[in-house]
């Protein structure tokens, strides 16, 4: 299997009151996970991006503002204290252009010896766009077409040198770009650096199978994840591609206990800590769309209907179908006679594998064996030492079965991943 660290995001993943909690700015955080994933042979370390603080009832919301640097250069700089280890940065192809930026990555890719990878996302978001000249001109419906051309764009530069060093001009004419002229940097060691596509939608499904290397995603059930995986690798074949050339990886948590009865207990007290009275009444919120603060959390879920359309908090992706989530969270609650923090709590956050090691262990295979995923990207609960029992625990678990590597065999993040060179189309 492949597996992957996330950098614990600005959200209420993150227990924040936990005494073992460090900072999400100060580099020797970064440092302390990307050395603990290398040390665990991780695939890759991925970083997530904002470009805009949330706003939750026009305020600035105050549960999760501390900061989030700019990733490629904290990439940058984490090349520089490890040597395997692939460094994966979400960057906007909103609000961005496609020959800075693909410097950007070719000069990460360069500088970390073929080790670069750009989660390519986008927005239609108006509010994020007030940062920027553009503001918010991009139709919702425009974001994957742009996005599209935005990547063939950067790989065409990306190809512009011929593979013995001669710079070539190039020229593009698009319907979102156009640009021409000499690209600053020959082919890097991997030939481009990964692409990863993070979504569930229809549109990031079908972006996924036709562009990227990796798809970042979520489910919570095995048979979901076979639902997803069949979906999106029958989609390969219409674009040339074979089964894997696209690796699923969904984003999960990890519980550990030295019994199941203790990891159970465990998480259920995680799970508390990451979702306060506030909290829960903020998600209930961005579902019904209006102001619950008079609810009690741990009284009943409103018995009014939700907005359609909820404006309420600004900066945070949308949730979907509000209406239908909110008739799922009220069969839910009634059926196990929850309240709004205890219905949260059941309804909402990622996968979690939870057990003793062993067990974990057995889960993460049987994913993998029964292809709900090609491997994980973990989401530790904590900064920046949340991955460290899982990789002293589980991971020699999985090396002793030959469900992961026991060293790395290539120095190129495409050899991590099994992937194949792309071929230079100039």
């Amino acid at each position: 299997m492949h597996l992957a660290a996330h950098f614990p995001g600005v959200d209420n993943t993150t227990v924040w009151a936990d005494p073992e909690s460090g900072s999400q700015i100060e580099f020797s955080s970064f440092e302390h996970l990307a050395r603990t994933a290398e040390r665990g042979l991780f695939d890759f370390f991925f970083l997530a991006e904002g470009l805009r603080l949330r706003e939750h009832k026009g305020r600035i919301h105050d549960l999760d503002v501390v900061g989030r640097p700019e990733s490629i250069t904290v990439l940058n700089a984490l090349a520089a204290v490890t040597e395997r280890l692939g460094l994966a940065a979400t960057v906007n192809a909103t609000f961005n252009e496609p020959y800075e930026l693909a410097r950007r990555f070719a000069t990460l890719d360069h500088l970390s010896g073929g080790r670069a990878a750009w989660n390519v996302v986008t927005s239609s978001d108006a509010f994020t766009g007030e940062n920027f000249r553009r503001g918010g001109y991009l139709d919702r419906a425009e974001r994957y077409t742009r996005a599209a051309e935005f990547l063939a764009t950067a790989r065409e530069l990306w190809d512009s040198w011929t593979p013995d060093g001669i710079p070539r001009p190039f020229a593009h004419r698009g319907r979102h770009f156009d640009i021409a002229g000499e690209f600053t940097l020959p082919r890097s060691p991997q030939g481009h650096p990964v692409v990863i596509q993070a979504g569930d939608s229809d549109e990031g499904r079908e972006f996924a199978a036709s562009a990227a290397d990796v798809i970042f995603t979520w489910h919570s059930s095995l048979e979901d994840g076979r639902a997803f995986y069949a979906d999106v690798k029958r989609r390969l074949a219409k674009y040339g591609r074979a089964q894997g050339d696209l690796k699923i990886m969904p984003a999960v948590g990890v519980v550990l206990g030295d019994t199941a009865a203790e990891a159970q207990e465990r998480a259920a007290e995680i799970r508390r800590q990451q979702t306060s009275p506030q909290t829960a009444l903020l998600i209930l919120e961005q579902i019904w769309g209006v102001d619950l603060s008079s609810y009690d959390p741990d009284g009943p879920l409103p018995d009014i209907d939700p907005v359609i359309d909820p404006a309420l908090t600004r900066g945070r992706t949308r949730r979907g179908d509000t209406v239908a989530i909110a008739e799922k969270w009220r069969a839910l609650s009634k059926e196990k006679g929850l309240s709004i923090r205890e219905t949260v709590i059941e309804a909402g956050g990622r996968h979690v594998f939870t057990g003793t090691p062993e067990a974990v262990a057995d889960e993460l295979d049987e994913h993998v064996r029964r292809a709900a995923a090609d491997g994980f990207v973990l989401v530790p609960r904590l900064t920046p030492g949340g991955l460290d029992e899982f990789v002293d625990r589980v991971v020699p678990l999985l090396q002793e079965r030959g469900a992961f590597r026991t060293e790395y065999r290539g120095t190129t993040l495409r050899s991590h991943l099994r992937l194949p060179e792309p071929r230079n189309r100039r």
